[in-house]
């Protein structure tokens, strides 16, 4: 749908619906700042307002004393989700081309598999991952986050990944086999330069699944404080008898902020992958 051939009444009800809904997405984050300039003090005693003159930063200087580790614990969820979307990108780009190009045997079947998987959530599957990670003598570790969040997010990355590589032309790869390239040249050479916009797609969902899964599976598999991601270091800020909202806003803001700046400069790039093969030629 073109915005230039609306009338001037159906563009005024196309920007009323999309300000509404970014209103709705946006609403969170908002709150989430104007809670962190905010003193304790006022926050459950005045009357809510969009702007107030008790507006300050205090909170942001105030949360690396209330928890000490903050920053350890900022960068474990960097380091974490980061790990998980290596990993899992080195799995899913050979197995999403192989399901994309090739036949073999139970191809369907698996496919059914991966997305069968994909509708059980981690809390299912809490105990049988718990004796697993302790026979491998994996607890408390790294490891413990990582190889769960790989372990859920592969089938989601080849569901995405695949059906991306299936839009690539299959003459450019024939083209590179007449030529003497053997399989894994092409997938090096051809494909992946060729999926960039694809990779940054499914890099980025499973980037954001590795971050929102991480707080199960710490304080599930892990018990040492140096190496807790930060939604579960976030649970400092609650306290026994009362919670320091604004400190805790203000760290989840600065925990998220990072990843928001990233996101930023792969914006053309998500624009591209989201978009590509959605006008037929």
């Amino acid at each position: 749908m073109q915005i230039d051939r609306l009338s001037f009444l159906q563009k005024i009800g196309v920007y009323a619906a999309t300000f509404l809904f970014l209103l709705f997405i946006l609403m969170p984050f908002i709150e989430m700042i104007r809670v962190s300039l905010r003193p304790m003090s006022h926050l459950m005693t005045a009357e809510f307002s969009w702007w107030s003159e008790d507006f300050s930063l205090q909170a942001y200087r105030d949360m690396w004393k209330t928890v000490p580790l903050l920053g350890r614990y900022i960068f474990n969820s960097i380091f974490v989700a980061s790990a998980v979307t290596v990993i899992t990108m080195i799995v899913v780009i050979p197995a999403a081309y192989a399901y994309a190009r090739l036949d073999f045997p139970f191809k369907a079947l698996s496919l059914g598999g991966f997305l069968a998987v994909n509708m059980f959530t981690g809390a299912v599957l809490l105990i049988p991952l718990y004796r697993v990670l302790r026979t491998l003598s994996m607890l408390n570790t790294y490891w413990a986050m990582i190889i769960p969040g790989v372990a859920f997010l592969i089938p989601t990355g080849i569901w995405l990944l695949r059906s991306y590589l299936e839009k690539i032309p299959r003459e450019l790869e024939e083209a590179a086999f007449v030529d003497g390239a053997s399989r894994l040249y092409t997938l090096r050479r051809v494909v992946i330069p060729l999926a960039v916009p694809g990779l940054i797609v499914v890099g980025t969902a499973v980037y954001i699944g590795a971050y929102a899964q991480q707080f199960l599976f710490a304080i599930t598999f892990n018990n040492v404080r140096e190496i807790q991601p930060l939604p579960a270091g976030l649970f400092e800020f609650v306290g026994y008898q009362d919670t320091t909202w604004n400190e805790l806003m203000a760290a989840a803001l600065t925990g998220i902020t990072p990843v928001m700046i990233v996101f930023l400069f792969l914006q053309k790039f998500l624009v591209a992958g989201l978009t590509a093969g959605a006008v037929k030629e």
